[in-house]
């Protein structure tokens, strides 16, 4: 695929962008140059390699969770602005 003045003028138009002829044109070759760049790939070989799943063989690194400590009722409401015996309490912001 070759990246054309008419491809820019329609990126251009898409991306809702005003670009002068000179930024056209760097940006013409720019996406040239990238577009071989990716076309190289094709010339791996590449059907003996397995796919990436997972980047390491690590099935579970996670720490188990376990409950150290726990807070009372009275520790949790003891600095909220305004509470009953049971919870907080918060402005109504549902009609």
């Amino acid at each position: 695929m070759e990246i054309d003045k008419s491809l820019i003028l329609k990126l251009e138009n898409l991306a809702r962008l005003q670009l002068s002829d000179e930024e056209r044109t760097s940006m013409s070759s720019d996406l040239n140059k990238m577009l071989n760049l990716v076309g190289k790939m094709d010339e791996l070989q590449l059907a003996d390699v397995k796919p990436l799943i997972h980047l390491t063989d690590e099935v579970n690194v996670l720490r188990p969770d376990n409950i150290t400590e726990k807070t009372t009722r009275e520790e949790a409401l003891k600095n909220a602005p305004k509470h009953d015996d049971e919870g907080f309490l918060v402005p109504k912001v549902i009609k």
